[in-house]
């Protein structure tokens, strides 16, 4: 009797185990919600994952690089299964904390971690989603000059500007990429400054100002929309911030990577390693041109979709 009990728990209990929702951490990037960019877009993948996934979910908004370490542990002494951090500022704790809890399983967002079987490195290919917003700066320009503003000068912002810089001179080989950082303690949460730079560009006959900023971009938006000139937006869909003058957005779908990093993480197909999202993995991409099709026309929308088609076929390659 005994023995049939013993079983018949043994049964209840790997059931509830099976059944017991997988526990994800979510760490946003300084700026947090309401970016309308980056943090939006990983935040979207971690509701998409919830509504079709057995998961409970957490998420935290840090008001400082430093906390990172801090969430980090947390999120690992509270037994969370999958842990993901989309800044890279992260890393550096993530190497460290990832070794003490081997059984956790963490992803970083634009970077690659160096460590062991339990941390994947989410990356994408920005490059070849600026190589096709360049591209049609170049096309829209009318002073021959086109404006980057990066958050800071690092080489993964310098992924975006090197790929604009180079689908711009696809196109046109003596366009003009003028470049400015924000920079100072908060360069992905500055607004004011991010207004200030797309002003001061547009003063120096700039007419196409593309961002790699963050919650700054809000500002560079406004700025752009005070000047009067085009803008392109970044990681989310921003183009009806200004409609008609912000041509495009270049898409960088975090949404699909957090989703992907949980849904195998759910299905047991959790990899310690490098997923990769470019053109072809639907990573990167520009809007579909919803307020601007008009302005900028169908000729210039196929050079773009041509643009894309060679990129994804290796005819054309992006550095």
């Amino acid at each position: 009797m005994k023995k049939k009990v013993l079983l018949g728990l043994f049964f209840i209990l790997s059931v509830i185990s099976l059944t017991a929702p997988i526990k994800v951490g979510l760490i946003l990037a300084m700026g947090g919600l309401g970016d309308k960019s980056f943090n939006d877009s990983a935040y979207l993948g971690l509701l998409e994952a919830k509504r079709d996934f057995n998961i409970e979910v957490k998420y935290v908004e840090p008001n400082s690089w430093m906390e990172d370490s801090f969430y980090l542990e947390e999120y690992s002494e509270s037994g969370f299964d999958l842990i993901i951090a989309t800044s890279y500022t992260a890393l550096d704790a993530m190497e460290s904390i990832s070794k003490k809890y081997p059984n956790t399983k963490y992803a970083i967002v634009d970077t690659q971690a160096e460590v062991g079987k339990n941390v994947a490195s989410l990356v994408f290919n920005e490059a070849e989603g600026s190589f096709l917003v360049g591209a049609l700066a170049a096309q829209m320009s009318k002073t021959g000059k086109v404006g980057f503003i990066g958050g800071v000068d690092i080489p993964l912002i310098n992924n975006f500007k090197n790929g604009y810089e180079q689908g711009a001179k696809h196109i046109n080989p003596f366009v003009k990429v003028m470049t400015t950082y924000i920079g100072g303690d908060a360069p992905f949460n500055d607004p004011i400054k991010g207004k200030e730079h797309a002003i001061s560009l547009a003063g120096q006959e700039v007419d196409v100002i593309y961002h790699a900023s963050g919650n700054t971009g809000t500002g560079v938006l406004e700025g752009i929309r005070e000047a009067k000139i085009y803008g392109i937006g970044v990681d989310s869909n921003q183009d009806d911030a200004v409609k008609g003058q912000i041509l495009t957005s270049m898409l960088k779908n975090v949404n699909n990577a957090v989703y992907k990093i949980i849904q195998d993480t759910v299905e047991g197909n959790f990899r310690g390693d490098i997923y990769n999202f470019g053109l072809k993995e639907n990573g990167v991409g520009t809007t579909e041109f919803i307020y601007t099709k008009e302005i900028i026309g169908e000729d210039k929308i196929k050079v773009i979709n041509e643009i894309k088609s060679d990129i994804i076929s290796g005819k054309i390659k992006v550095n």
